[in-house]
């Protein structure tokens, strides 16, 4: 009887081994902040919901508004990190933008918030800030100086 187990060797004697590591490189190149997306998206939810959880959507329609439409920004900004990180971490910057636009926009959309709805942007917009700032960190790490 013919002998047609497959013995284990080592995936170096593979005729492909090299491009089977270069494509698995590629393939993992553009995921070393995919640990951010989740909390990225779980921010943006968050912000959408926010005017709901904090109870400032009757008093604040403009402001439920504008965070309703932030967050699901926010949370189409993290879909596309996780679905093409190569081509959407250049857009850190502008999660950035967003999170520097939500501390300041109690005073600019709102009338007249009170306590909670300051503290509540304040942390959303600190948290945005941040998060952007780490993408933005990781996507200037990643890209060739030339």
């Amino acid at each position: 009887m013919a002998n047609v187990s497959h013995g284990r060797s080592d995936i170096a004697s593979h005729p492909d081994v090299s491009e089977m590591r270069e494509r698995y490189a590629r393939m993992l190149g553009g995921r070393d902040v995919a640990l951010v997306d989740g909390p990225v998206f779980l921010l943006g939810l968050y912000c959408a919901a926010s005017p709901w959880i904090v109870h400032y959507a009757a008093s604040q329609p403009a402001l439920m508004t504008h965070n309703l439409i932030m967050g699901i920004a926010i949370g189409l900004l993290a879909l596309g990190f996780t679905r093409a990180p190569e081509r959407m971490y250049g857009l850190s910057w502008a999660m950035c933008a967003m999170g520097i636009w939500m501390i300041i926009a109690p005073w600019v959309v709102g009338t007249a918030p009170d306590r909670g709805v300051i503290i509540n942007n304040i942390v959303i917009g600190a948290l945005a800030l941040c998060l952007g700032l780490v993408c933005a960190a990781s996507s200037a790490r990643r890209t060739p100086m030339t």
